[in-house]
Protein backbone atom coordinates (compact mmCIF):
# COMPACT_ATOMS: atom_id res chain seq x y z
CA UNK A 1 0.00 0.00 0.00
CA UNK A 2 1.55 3.25 -1.11
CA UNK A 3 2.20 5.98 0.93
CA UNK A 4 1.73 9.03 -1.17
CA UNK A 5 3.08 7.49 -4.56
CA UNK A 6 0.59 8.18 -7.34
CA UNK A 7 -0.73 5.05 -8.64
CA UNK A 8 -2.56 6.47 -12.42
CA UNK A 9 -6.31 6.20 -11.31
CA UNK A 10 -8.29 9.64 -11.88
CA UNK A 11 -11.27 9.44 -9.07
CA UNK A 12 -13.36 11.69 -12.11
CA UNK A 13 -15.52 12.38 -9.24
CA UNK A 14 -17.41 14.76 -11.49
CA UNK A 15 -18.96 11.57 -13.14
CA UNK A 16 -20.86 10.35 -10.11
CA UNK A 17 -23.61 12.49 -10.23
CA UNK A 18 -24.02 11.45 -14.40
CA UNK A 19 -25.76 8.78 -14.42
CA UNK A 20 -25.94 8.36 -18.45
CA UNK A 21 -22.18 8.38 -17.79
CA UNK A 22 -22.29 5.67 -15.68
CA UNK A 23 -24.35 3.30 -17.13
CA UNK A 24 -22.15 4.05 -20.29
CA UNK A 25 -19.10 3.28 -18.30
CA UNK A 26 -20.64 0.14 -16.53
CA UNK A 27 -21.71 -1.21 -20.27
CA UNK A 28 -18.37 -0.69 -21.68
CA UNK A 29 -16.41 -3.99 -22.56
CA UNK A 30 -13.19 -2.36 -21.01
CA UNK A 31 -14.41 -1.83 -17.45
CA UNK A 32 -13.34 -3.75 -14.97
CA UNK A 33 -14.81 -5.50 -11.96
CA UNK A 34 -14.05 -6.44 -8.56
CA UNK A 35 -16.19 -7.63 -5.68
CA UNK A 36 -15.34 -6.28 -2.29
CA UNK A 37 -16.82 -8.17 1.30
CA UNK A 38 -15.94 -7.83 4.87
CA UNK A 39 -12.68 -6.00 3.93
CA UNK A 40 -11.53 -8.66 1.23
CA UNK A 41 -10.64 -9.11 -2.27
CA UNK A 42 -9.72 -12.02 -4.67
CA UNK A 43 -6.12 -12.42 -5.61
CA UNK A 44 -3.99 -14.11 -8.17
CA UNK A 45 -1.20 -14.74 -9.50
CA UNK A 46 -0.56 -14.44 -13.11
CA UNK A 47 1.78 -16.34 -15.79
CA UNK A 48 5.06 -14.75 -14.67
CA UNK A 49 4.74 -15.00 -10.98
CA UNK A 50 2.99 -11.85 -10.16
CA UNK A 51 0.05 -10.87 -7.61
CA UNK A 52 -2.94 -9.43 -9.47
CA UNK A 53 -6.28 -8.40 -8.28
CA UNK A 54 -8.71 -10.19 -9.56
CA UNK A 55 -11.42 -8.21 -11.79
CA UNK A 56 -14.21 -9.34 -14.83
CA UNK A 57 -15.96 -7.25 -17.49
CA UNK A 58 -19.16 -6.00 -15.80
CA UNK A 59 -21.05 -8.60 -18.29
CA UNK A 60 -19.38 -11.28 -15.55
CA UNK A 61 -20.00 -9.50 -12.48
CA UNK A 62 -22.10 -11.07 -9.97
CA UNK A 63 -25.72 -8.79 -9.76
CA UNK A 64 -26.22 -6.26 -7.34
CA UNK A 65 -29.29 -3.60 -6.46
CA UNK A 66 -27.19 -0.81 -5.07
CA UNK A 67 -24.04 -1.27 -3.83
CA UNK A 68 -21.90 -0.83 -7.26
CA UNK A 69 -18.97 1.84 -6.42
CA UNK A 70 -17.28 3.81 -8.87
CA UNK A 71 -13.66 4.46 -8.55
CA UNK A 72 -12.16 6.05 -11.42
CA UNK A 73 -10.80 5.88 -14.60
CA UNK A 74 -6.95 4.93 -15.66
CA UNK A 75 -4.77 7.25 -18.38
CA UNK A 76 -6.67 4.63 -20.92
CA UNK A 77 -9.97 5.53 -20.41
CA UNK A 78 -10.07 2.25 -18.66
CA UNK A 79 -13.15 2.96 -16.06
CA UNK A 80 -13.06 0.41 -12.63
CA UNK A 81 -16.07 -0.15 -10.57
CA UNK A 82 -16.45 -2.47 -7.03
CA UNK A 83 -19.35 -4.52 -6.44
CA UNK A 84 -20.12 -4.87 -2.47
CA UNK A 85 -21.57 -8.28 -1.63
CA UNK A 86 -22.26 -10.62 1.34
CA UNK A 87 -19.29 -12.76 0.32
CA UNK A 88 -17.11 -12.58 -2.72
CA UNK A 89 -17.70 -15.32 -5.50
CA UNK A 90 -16.50 -18.77 -5.79
CA UNK A 91 -12.67 -18.86 -6.98
CA UNK A 92 -12.34 -18.25 -10.65
CA UNK A 93 -9.53 -20.83 -10.66
CA UNK A 94 -7.84 -23.20 -8.01
CA UNK A 95 -5.00 -20.49 -7.39
CA UNK A 96 -7.49 -17.68 -6.55
CA UNK A 97 -8.07 -16.67 -3.10
CA UNK A 98 -9.02 -14.08 -0.74
CA UNK A 99 -7.09 -11.61 1.11
CA UNK A 100 -7.55 -8.37 2.73
CA UNK A 101 -5.26 -4.87 2.81
CA UNK A 102 -2.43 -6.06 5.46
CA UNK A 103 -1.76 -8.99 2.62
CA UNK A 104 -2.93 -7.89 -0.33
CA UNK A 105 -1.45 -4.37 0.12
CA UNK A 106 2.26 -5.75 -0.11
CA UNK A 107 1.33 -7.71 -3.44
CA UNK A 108 -0.12 -5.46 -6.29
CA UNK A 109 0.91 -3.48 -7.58
CA UNK A 110 0.33 0.52 -6.44
CA UNK A 111 -2.22 0.99 -8.72
CA UNK A 112 -4.54 -1.64 -7.86
CA UNK A 113 -3.23 -1.32 -4.08
CA UNK A 114 -5.15 1.94 -4.09
CA UNK A 115 -7.73 0.85 -5.90
CA UNK A 116 -8.43 -1.96 -3.03
CA UNK A 117 -7.95 0.96 -0.24
CA UNK A 118 -10.48 2.99 -1.92
CA UNK A 119 -12.77 -0.05 -2.37
CA UNK A 120 -12.74 -0.93 1.26
CA UNK A 121 -13.38 2.21 2.67
CA UNK A 122 -16.52 2.71 0.89
CA UNK A 123 -17.82 -0.54 1.75
CA UNK A 124 -16.99 -0.16 5.51
CA UNK A 125 -18.79 3.58 5.29
CA UNK A 126 -21.39 1.55 3.87
CA UNK A 127 -21.87 -0.98 6.15
CA UNK A 128 -21.41 1.21 9.16
CA UNK A 129 -23.61 4.60 8.23
CA UNK A 130 -27.05 2.71 7.30
CA UNK A 131 -29.29 5.33 8.86
CA UNK A 132 -29.73 9.30 8.43
CA UNK A 133 -27.74 10.55 12.05
CA UNK A 134 -30.03 13.20 11.96
CA UNK A 135 -33.49 11.44 12.00
CA UNK A 136 -32.81 7.85 12.04
CA UNK A 137 -34.30 7.31 8.43
CA UNK A 138 -32.57 4.56 6.29
CA UNK A 139 -30.77 6.63 3.53
CA UNK A 140 -30.39 5.19 -0.05
CA UNK A 141 -26.89 5.48 -1.64
CA UNK A 142 -26.13 7.82 -4.31
CA UNK A 143 -23.31 9.72 -6.46
CA UNK A 144 -21.70 5.96 -7.08
CA UNK A 145 -21.43 5.15 -3.60
CA UNK A 146 -19.97 8.61 -2.17
CA UNK A 147 -23.12 9.55 -0.71
CA UNK A 148 -26.48 8.34 0.94
CA UNK A 149 -29.24 10.81 1.59
CA UNK A 150 -31.96 10.79 3.74
CA UNK A 151 -35.65 10.61 1.84
CA UNK A 152 -37.10 12.10 5.13
CA UNK A 153 -35.37 14.82 5.81
CA UNK A 154 -33.13 15.19 3.01
CA UNK A 155 -29.92 15.16 4.67
CA UNK A 156 -26.75 14.25 2.73
CA UNK A 157 -23.91 12.13 4.25
CA UNK A 158 -20.03 11.79 3.29
CA UNK A 159 -17.90 9.09 3.69
CA UNK A 160 -16.56 9.26 7.08
CA UNK A 161 -12.31 10.06 7.54
CA UNK A 162 -10.91 10.16 10.73
CA UNK A 163 -7.55 12.04 10.60
CA UNK A 164 -4.84 10.00 13.49
CA UNK A 165 -1.52 11.07 13.66
CA UNK A 166 1.45 8.49 14.00
CA UNK A 167 5.05 9.47 14.88
CA UNK A 168 8.31 8.04 15.09
CA UNK A 169 9.85 9.66 18.44
CA UNK A 170 14.04 10.11 18.79
CA UNK A 171 15.94 11.56 21.79
CA UNK A 172 18.73 13.82 21.70
CA UNK A 173 20.70 10.37 21.24
CA UNK A 174 19.07 9.71 18.21
CA UNK A 175 17.17 6.37 19.70
CA UNK A 176 13.88 5.31 18.69
CA UNK A 177 11.05 5.03 21.25
CA UNK A 178 8.84 2.02 20.09
CA UNK A 179 5.56 0.92 22.29
CA UNK A 180 3.62 -2.29 22.59
CA UNK A 181 -0.23 -1.65 23.16
CA UNK A 182 -2.05 -3.67 25.86
CA UNK A 183 -3.85 -6.23 23.53
CA UNK A 184 -0.58 -6.87 21.14
CA UNK A 185 1.48 -9.93 21.37
CA UNK A 186 4.45 -10.22 23.55
CA UNK A 187 6.95 -8.48 21.46
CA UNK A 188 5.12 -6.82 18.87
CA UNK A 189 6.43 -3.30 19.42
CA UNK A 190 5.40 -0.16 16.77
CA UNK A 191 5.66 3.87 16.85
CA UNK A 192 2.93 5.27 19.16
CA UNK A 193 -0.23 6.74 17.72
CA UNK A 194 -3.55 8.76 18.64
CA UNK A 195 -6.65 10.21 16.77
CA UNK A 196 -7.00 13.60 16.58
CA UNK A 197 -9.44 15.61 18.60
CA UNK A 198 -11.90 18.18 17.74
CA UNK A 199 -10.33 21.72 17.46
CA UNK A 200 -6.60 20.65 17.41
CA UNK A 201 -4.26 20.92 15.14
CA UNK A 202 -1.94 17.58 14.01
CA UNK A 203 1.17 19.11 15.72
CA UNK A 204 -0.76 19.58 19.46
CA UNK A 205 -2.28 15.83 18.35
CA UNK A 206 1.35 14.54 17.80
CA UNK A 207 2.70 16.03 21.42
CA UNK A 208 -0.24 15.24 23.47
CA UNK A 209 -0.75 11.42 22.16
CA UNK A 210 2.76 11.23 23.34
CA UNK A 211 3.06 12.60 26.37
CA UNK A 212 -0.45 10.73 27.33
CA UNK A 213 1.31 7.22 26.41
CA UNK A 214 4.62 7.44 27.06
CA UNK A 215 4.89 10.80 29.38
CA UNK A 216 7.67 12.02 26.93
CA UNK A 217 7.09 16.15 26.37
CA UNK A 218 8.24 16.95 22.41
CA UNK A 219 10.15 19.64 21.08
CA UNK A 220 9.96 19.68 16.97
CA UNK A 221 7.39 17.64 14.95
CA UNK A 222 7.98 17.06 11.14
CA UNK A 223 5.45 15.87 8.83
CA UNK A 224 6.76 12.78 6.50
CA UNK A 225 3.62 11.53 5.12
CA UNK A 226 0.63 10.02 4.87
CA UNK A 227 -1.27 6.88 3.94
CA UNK A 228 -4.99 5.85 3.85
CA UNK A 229 -5.82 2.90 6.61
CA UNK A 230 -9.59 2.32 6.27
CA UNK A 231 -9.83 0.03 9.57
CA UNK A 232 -12.23 1.31 9.44
CA UNK A 233 -11.59 4.79 8.50
CA UNK A 234 -8.45 6.46 9.33
CA UNK A 235 -6.23 8.46 7.47
CA UNK A 236 -2.37 8.05 9.15
CA UNK A 237 -0.32 11.45 9.06
CA UNK A 238 3.24 10.15 9.70
CA UNK A 239 5.89 12.16 11.78
CA UNK A 240 9.03 12.39 13.11
CA UNK A 241 8.95 14.28 16.35
CA UNK A 242 11.73 14.99 18.85
CA UNK A 243 11.71 14.00 22.43
CA UNK A 244 13.03 16.87 24.95
CA UNK A 245 13.18 14.08 27.94
CA UNK A 246 13.97 10.65 27.40
CA UNK A 247 11.98 9.61 30.67
CA UNK A 248 8.95 7.17 29.84
CA UNK A 249 6.12 6.63 31.87
CA UNK A 250 3.12 4.48 30.02
CA UNK A 251 0.14 5.29 30.95
CA UNK A 252 -1.04 1.34 31.23
CA UNK A 253 -4.48 1.60 29.73
CA UNK A 254 -3.22 1.82 25.80
CA UNK A 255 0.39 1.47 26.02
CA UNK A 256 2.00 -1.61 28.60
CA UNK A 257 5.49 -1.10 27.51
CA UNK A 258 7.59 1.53 25.76
CA UNK A 259 11.60 1.54 25.13
CA UNK A 260 14.30 3.44 23.37
CA UNK A 261 16.22 1.68 20.90
CA UNK A 262 19.28 2.55 19.33
CA UNK A 263 19.83 0.85 15.92
CA UNK A 264 22.19 -1.49 17.13
CA UNK A 265 19.50 -2.60 19.63
CA UNK A 266 17.02 -2.56 17.03
CA UNK A 267 18.81 -4.40 15.05
CA UNK A 268 19.99 -7.38 17.64
CA UNK A 269 16.18 -8.20 19.02
CA UNK A 270 14.33 -8.24 15.40
CA UNK A 271 17.29 -10.67 14.39
CA UNK A 272 16.83 -12.85 18.00
CA UNK A 273 12.54 -12.39 17.50
CA UNK A 274 12.69 -10.44 20.64
CA UNK A 275 10.63 -7.64 19.35
CA UNK A 276 7.85 -8.21 16.39
CA UNK A 277 8.20 -5.29 13.58
CA UNK A 278 5.14 -3.68 12.58
CA UNK A 279 3.55 -4.73 9.62
CA UNK A 280 5.00 -4.37 6.39
CA UNK A 281 2.50 -2.87 4.88
CA UNK A 282 1.79 0.04 7.21
CA UNK A 283 3.15 3.61 7.24
CA UNK A 284 4.39 2.52 11.24
CA UNK A 285 7.05 0.29 9.61
CA UNK A 286 7.81 3.31 6.75
CA UNK A 287 8.44 6.11 9.59
CA UNK A 288 10.89 3.42 11.75
CA UNK A 289 12.62 2.58 8.31
CA UNK A 290 13.65 6.07 7.53
CA UNK A 291 15.12 6.72 10.95
CA UNK A 292 17.03 3.20 10.54
CA UNK A 293 18.03 3.97 7.62
CA UNK A 294 17.20 0.47 5.37
CA UNK A 295 14.40 -2.35 5.37
CA UNK A 296 13.75 -3.80 8.70
CA UNK A 297 15.89 -6.81 9.55
CA UNK A 298 14.09 -10.22 9.75
CA UNK A 299 14.70 -12.97 11.92
CA UNK A 300 17.90 -15.23 11.73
Amino acid sequence: MPLTAPHGIDRAAHHRLDEAWLAAAWSHPRTRVFVVSGGQVLIDENEAGVTELVTTPSFEAPLTESHRYFLGTDEDGVSYFALQKDSLPGPIDQSARAAGLREAGMLLSPREAGLMVHAVALENWQRMHRFCSRCGERTSIAAAGHIRRCPACGAEHYPRTDPAVIMLVTDEEDRALLGRQVHWPEGRFSTLAGFVEPGETIEAAVRREVHEEAGIPIGHVEYVASQPWPFPSSLMLGFLAQATSAEITVDGEEIEEARWFSREELREAMETGKVLPPYGVSIAARLIELWYGKPLPKPV
